[in-house]
């Protein structure tokens, strides 16, 4: 197999310039001086210069028209490196850069427009990135749909219809729910100061329970907590509100969720096509499992209060079932992050239908403000106050994220499918979460999912874990069962 030998070789290397890249990316958002934006935009460009010739490298299309896969790690390997050279070879070399340039460089002028609540500044950037994606999305459809080929990097194979009526299944019971959830008595609310190095010393230990290895990986604060890596060097952030702790712990919680995915790919998978995730949308089945159907679940909840009273003293909620009610309270928020588990999924499907909008053309930047405005009001009953609880919340534009959103509420959907099955092998995970202990469900998702990273394609990975096909049928029936339960 000289011809695979070559190509992996090859690309193994274009791997570790990729994780290179990305924790230049991590540094930009969590350690790097404020000053240093320009500089910064200019390596990242040199960098993406680098590995689009390294994707675009003639010998590759020799390589991959010679190699033969002996296996089923050899044949999804060449899959992917296949998708990605078709990919690669469709964008010219001076936009990749471009859009590394301009992307980095994007993300420091909306973090400090968001803080000062300057739209305006932040308006002629966004712009210049969407110009940008917009010529990279029809150089890749060739003539087809732009924000379908902008989603295959972020879900292969996903489409702009198969999201809308994924949405369309969805809308209806989430908003019947959420009717019901908000004629409710309102759920309590959380009282008292919580300061930063003790939410911070909470996250750590929520982390390492939930399986996330600081040996490779770290904690640190960002603007928007992210997760970053793969293989042996894995890292997180999150944020924190002294008077707010969820935001720090089930940001913490939703990072350890893709980190561990990260981290438990199988190590002779290691910088190679397959050894990382294979989709966001199985991505976000992580974190949202995590964060969700776990983190949030009521006997973990009854642990988790013990530990906040331990450390924070008396918290304003006088019960265990009073803070499994404030963790899921149902409320209409600004903030898709901190959004319950019936409104997030319509945050996600207003940015789904305002980018897909800006990608083909039917909407500008110049009014994207007041189109997000108008659709908040319309869905959430509320009238955005400030552009950091509107458009500008969200780092995902800004770095030109396009089609990513939609996959949010993908991870959703599996994630309803994998604990579906986890639950039914699982009997005795309940006792184990009330004693702060995740490791059966976690353990559960290593084994079945983390360890292929991308060996199959995401309906086939969420397929080969549970044994059947991806539904939103088992996310739609948990919702139903626990917020029913909750407005009791």
């Amino acid at each position: 197999m000289p011809a695979y030998d070559d190509l992996l070789s090859f690309q193994r290397v274009t791997e570790a310039l990729a994780q290179v890249a990305g924790r230049t990316g991590w540094d930009q958002e969590a350690m790097m001086p404020r000053g240093a934006a320009r500089q910064r935009s200019e390596e990242m460009a040199a960098l993406e210069e680098v590995l689009h010739a390294r994707r675009t490298d003639p010998r590759l299309g020799d390589w991959l028209e010679e190699a033969h896969a002996k296996d089923d790690v050899a044949d999804a390997n060449l899959r992917e490196m296949r998708r990605s050279y078709a990919r690669n070879q469709k964008v010219p070399a001076r936009l990749a850069a471009e859009l590394a340039r301009v992307t980095s460089l994007a993300q420091g002028i909306w973090a400090e427009a968001r803080e000062a609540e300057d739209a305006g500044a932040f308006r002629p950037v966004l712009a210049e990135v969407v110009r940008l994606r917009r010529e990279e999305a029809a150089h890749l459809a060739e003539g087809g749909d732009p924000y379908d080929a902008l989603m295959q990097d972020y879900e292969p194979g996903g489409s702009a219809d198969a999201m809308a009526e994924m949405f369309g299944t969805m809308r209806p019971r989430l908003v019947a729910l959420r009717e019901a959830a908000l004629a409710a008595p309102p759920a309590p609310r959380l009282t008292g100061h919580f300061p930063k190095e003790a939410q911070l010393q909470l996250a750590r230990e929520i982390a390492e329970r939930f399986g996330y290895d600081f040996a490779r990986g770290r904690l640190d604060l960002a603007v928007h907590p992210f997760s970053s890596g793969s293989g042996l060097d894995v890292r997180i952030t999150t944020r924190v509100d002294e008077a707010e702790p969820f935001g720090c712990l089930y940001s913490t919680i939703h990072e350890v969720g893709h980190a561990c995915y990260e981290q438990n790919v199988a190590a002779d998978h290691l910088l190679t096509p397959i050894g990382k995730g294979v989709s966001m949308g199985v991505h976000e089945s992580q974190s949202r499992s995590y964060e969700n159907q776990i983190g949030r679940s009521e006997p973990f909840c009854g642990w988790l209060y013990g530990r906040m009273r331990d450390l924070f003293g008396e918290i304003g909620v006088a019960s265990e079932r009073d803070f499994y009610r404030a963790v899921n309270a149902v409320r209409s928020g600004y903030i898709r992050t901190e959004a319950d588990e019936l409104h997030y999924n319509l945050h996600v499907m207003l940015r789904f239908d305002l980018e897909r909008a800006l990608m083909r053309g039917e909407l500008e930047v110049d009014d994207l403000e007041e189109a997000w405005n108008a659709r908040f009001e319309a869905d959430f009953g509320v009238a955005v106050d400030k552009p950091s609880n509107g458009f500008m919340q969200d780092v995902h534009w800004s770095i030109g994220l396009f089609g990513y959103f939609p996959t949010y509420s993908l991870g959703n959907l599996y994630a309803g499918c994998l604990m579906a099955a986890a639950r039914a092998e699982l009997p005795g995970l309940d006792d184990a979460l009330a004693q702060g202990d995740p490791s059966q469900a976690t353990g559960w998702m290593r084994d079945r999912l983390q360890v292929h990273g991308a060996l199959r394609t995401p309906a086939e990975t969420i397929r080969h874990a549970t044994g059947a096909a991806p539904s939103a049928a088992p996310l739609l029936d948990y919702l139903d069962a626990k917020f029913t339960d909750l407005a009791k």
